[in-house]
């Protein structure tokens, strides 16, 4: 019996759309005035240092956000980014110029699964606090009291089963009570050969079907 399930958020839970055209350009568009009004926050402090760290050469503000903004350019999941982005739109969350955007399914589906006793987790390669954002200020409302816990690139890759082995230590779960959804084949193959149950959703033309894995048009179709 499925205890525990886990998803992801892109192509998922919401729309890769909002987050492509909607939260990396608000990203882009805000950050180098961001870094530069907040050089006195620790956090800020931080991922600028970790971002020198991994260019490997010394950077002052400016050129620290060409490669930010060369980074977002990449979609690259590295996270002194996703940290980044996750402080300018908890801004723009609290300013009201954002909303969460979820499927008309999401809500209702998650709230079916969280009454029926399993435990409710998102993994995704945005940084935790941005992924509460987006529950948190969604356009159905404050979703975040459904969930038990977040993941971000922090425990691994979402491509590496060695990720999902460390949620599973982390769920204290055995695999087999851990479903996985995520519309993106190539993390759902890691989380497979990790032990966990799959399922794959195809919400739009933008996912590649992956036929080993169970398939989805939206959470009505998902089997727990």
């Amino acid at each position: 019996m499925i205890q525990a399930i886990v998803t992801d958020i892109e192509g998922t839970t919401s729309s890769i759309d909002f987050v492509h055209k909607t939260l990396f350009p608000y990203a882009k568009q805000h950050l180098r005035r961001y870094l530069q009004t907040h050089t006195d926050d620790a956090e800020v402090t931080t991922q600028i240092a970790e971002v020198a760290k991994l260019e490997g050469r010394p950077l002052n503000l400016d050129e620290t956000a060409d490669v930010l903004e060369r980074w977002i350019d990449e979609d690259r999941k590295i996270t002194p980014l996703k940290a980044l982005q996750g402080l300018i739109w908890a801004q723009g969350y609290a300013d009201g110029a954002l909303s969460g955007h979820v499927y008309a399914d999401t809500p209702v589906y998650l709230r079916r699964w969280h009454a029926a006793g399993k435990r409710l987790y998102i993994y995704s390669s945005g940084s935790v606090a941005a992924q509460k954002l987006i529950f948190g200020h969604s356009d159905a409302g404050d979703l975040t009291p459904l969930f038990s816990g977040y993941f971000d690139t922090r425990i691994g890759a979402k491509r590496e089963a060695a990720a999902y082995q460390a949620i599973l230590a982390e769920l204290g779960l055995p695999s087999e009570a851990v479903l996985f959804l995520s519309d993106v084949g190539e993390e759902l193959d890691a989380a497979r050969a990790a032990g966990l149950k799959t399922w794959q959703l195809i919400r739009d033309d933008k996912a590649k079907p992956f036929p080993a894995h169970p398939q989805a048009r939206d959470f009505s179709e998902v089997s727990v």
